[in-house]
C-alpha cells in the first residue's frame, strides 16, 4: 500500500502545478482504477508521482523559455545591427544564458531597463565597454 510520505508527495506536487482534488482524483483513478488514493500500490503511486513531476518540469520549460525570450524583434529598429553585435559580445562573455544579466548591466550602466530601448548612441558605449571587458578576460582571440 501506499505510504505516508507518498501521499504527502502526490498532495505537494498537485498542489505546485494547481492541480485540484477533482482533477488529481481523476489521475488517481486513471492509473489504478480505484477511487481512494489510500487503496493505491506504491507502483501506482510512484508512477502517479512521476507524472506529476512531468507535469512540473513541463511548466517550468515553458516559464523559463518564455521569460528568458529575447526581443531582438522589438526594439529600437536603428540598432539592431549593434543588439546583435551586442549578443555576439555577451555570447563570447558566456552571458548569453541569462538574459537578466544583460539587461541588469545595462540598467546599471544606462539606467534603462532592457537593451531594446537603448539609443545609437549607448549601443556603441556598451559595445566598447563589452569589448574592453573581453580584452580584460584575455578572450581577445575571439572578438576576430
Amino acid at each position: 500500500m501506499i505510504s505516508k510520505e507518498q501521499i504527502k508527495n502526490i498532495w505537494g506536487f498537485a498542489k505546485e502545478v494547481n492541480i485540484d482534488k477533482d482533477n488529481l482524483y481523476c489521475m488517481i483513478e486513471r492509473i489504478s482504477k480505484k477511487d481512494s488514493m489510500r487503496q493505491m500500490t506504491k507502483l501506482q503511486a510512484n508512477k502517479l508521482i512521476k507524472e506529476l513531476i512531468a507535469i512540473k518540469d513541463k511548466n517550468k520549460k515553458s516559464k523559463k523559455s518564455y521569460t528568458q525570450k529575447r526581443t531582438d524583434t522589438n526594439g529600437n529598429k536603428n540598432t539592431k545591427f549593434q543588439r546583435e553585435k551586442i549578443y555576439t559580445l555577451t555570447g563570447i562573455l558566456g552571458w548569453n544564458d541569462n538574459n537578466n544579466r544583460i539587461n541588469g548591466f545595462v540598467k546599471r550602466m544606462f539606467k534603462v531597463d532592457r537593451i531594446e530601448w537603448l539609443d545609437e548612441d549607448d549601443c556603441s558605449k556598451l559595445i566598447e565597454i563589452l569589448k574592453k571587458m573581453i580584452i580584460r578576460q584575455g578572450k581577445d582571440k575571439e572578438l576576430e
